[in-house]
């Protein structure tokens, strides 16, 4: 009988990896992500199982959570194939790219320091290099197309539809024959909010024998994104005109470009004062031109900047800062908006810009994305006074926001609205969330739906 196990995400965010075992059938993997935040170490620990026995990996979308250890699955022996969307491949060599280029530079970092008191052997080394990642890009890749069904060998079938995420995410229906009946099992992936300004709704799935539900937000409502954009609006606004700065620490891919629409769209509208923005990282300055590229999977809004404009991003307070030294020149600038990552403040530009600005009661640190349990955005979100940049410590004076209804992730009134659009649902499995937020979500499930939902342990063997 076919069964499913996650060997991440599993009562936890991140880590995504999920094998689905069918008899007489293909092994399929379905992500093969990185842990953030408190859980990180478990990267450094054994997959749980032989990648060499794995024969096909799905890809739902190119977030780090998703893709980041796809390189060490091919080192330790993965020759399988690839499926996923044209657009996600792209965006994964980016996201891919950047991790083993940071995980590298930690790494020699980390070294001197331990070679200096005779503990280099006690550093660990990168999970992936710059050449692990090259490696994947030279794997069997097969690309799909949102609603076209593929055939994956031996009677099973896949198909993926747009989850309204980020640029080519996808929710994945995996079907098979079981003993003369077919079976369909259903993947979220991640999925998108309803009316977002960049990424079109997600699309339904007719039906499912067993749903594995992502549960990021399944324990709360977001704003509306009128009253988010509004929110945003203000800060922004009332920053500039005291001559202070805004940070924004930001995810490279589809936030930033959120937030380039709404700063767009105010630009267009008279309602923003006149100022500099910088988008002050390379990863996504190459995320945005690739959503320019593949606009066709975008909303109608993106398209419209498009045609009018021949760029969907670009306008002209708009700066794209690609090296350091650009960076750096930044700090002479008085009353700025700057755009920087990472989006949960655990390492890149935006730390740089902490230094410089974070102490002064002037600037405001907005947040607009999920910060993780042991990240420094997390922390800072939690009310921290002080913090540690480069080993200095930085007083938190700048006025602090948080505004989640920019989360490119569905809330729980999104997510439990995206299951009724089922024709015919079966079980209900909850991944990809945190133990007690999806204890929350479990309840409203069964209240809202009278339907039982399951919380997946790690490892545990779920029959479809």
């Amino acid at each position: 009988m076919a069964y499913l196990r996650s060997y991440g995400a599993a009562e936890t965010v991140t880590g995504s990896c999920h094998v689905l075992y069918i008899d007489k059938g293909p092994t399929i993997m379905v992500d093969c992500g990185m842990y953030q935040g408190s859980v990180e170490k478990r990267n450094f620990k054994p997959f749980g199982f032989n990648p060499k026995k794995i024969d096909i990996l799905l890809i739902t979308h190119a977030h780090l959570d998703h893709v980041g250890r796809i390189p060490l699955l091919v080192k330790e022996g993965f020759r399988g194939k690839i499926l996923t969307l044209r657009s996600t491949m792209d965006l994964a060599e980016v996201v891919l790219l950047d991790s083993a280029h940071l995980m590298e530079e930690e790494f020699r970092t980390r070294f001197r320091k331990a070679l200096r008191i005779g503990k280099e052997k006690k550093v660990n080394k990168p999970l992936y290099t710059v050449d692990d990642v090259e490696a994947v890009f030279d794997m069997p890749i097969e690309f799909v197309e949102y609603g076209k069904t593929v055939d994956l060998g031996k009677g099973v079938k896949a198909t993926f539809r747009n989850a309204g995420h980020i640029l080519g995410a996808a929710t994945i229906e995996v079907s098979f024959k079981e003993r003369g009946r077919t079976k369909r099992v259903v993947f979220s992936g991640d999925l998108g909010n309803r009316n977002d300004i960049v990424m079109q709704d997600p699309q339904n799935v007719p039906e499912a024998d067993t749903l594995f539900l992502e549960s990021t937000y399944g324990d709360r409502n977001h704003k509306g994104i009128k009253e988010s954009e509004i929110e945003f609006k203000q800060v922004v606004t009332e920053t500039l005109l005291e001559r202070g700065s805004v940070l924004i620490p930001s995810f490279a891919i589809e936030r930033t470009q959120e937030i380039l629409c709404i700063l767009k769209k105010m630009y267009d509208d008279g309602q923003l004062p006149e100022c500099k923005i910088f988008l002050d990282s390379p990863m996504a300055i190459r995320a945005t031109h690739l959503y320019d590229l593949y606009h066709e999977e975008l909303s109608k809004c993106c398209n419209d900047f498009l045609k009018r404009d021949g760029s969907i991003f670009e306008f002209p307070y708009l700066h794209y800062t690609l090296k350091p030294e650009e960076s750096k020149k930044i700090n002479s600038e008085d009353s700025c908006i700057i755009i920087a990552g990472s989006g949960m403040c655990t390492g890149g530009r935006i730390l740089h810009h902490f230094k410089h600005r974070l102490w002064s009661e002037k600037n405001a640190l907005l947040f607009v994305g999920y910060q993780a349990n042991g990240t420094l955005g997390r922390r800072i979100v939690e009310g921290a006074k002080k913090i540690k940049v480069y080993r200095e410590e930085i007083a938190v004076r700048a006025h602090v926001h948080t505004i989640n209804g920019f989360s490119a992730h569905a809330d729980q009134n999104g997510l439990i609205e995206w299951m009724e659009g089922f024709e015919r649902l079966g079980k209900v499995c909850l991944i990809h969330g945190e133990y007690d937020k999806q204890k929350i979500f479990k309840k409203a499930i069964a209240k809202r739906m009278g339907k039982k939902a399951h919380i997946v342990a790690p490892r545990e063997k779920i029959y479809i």
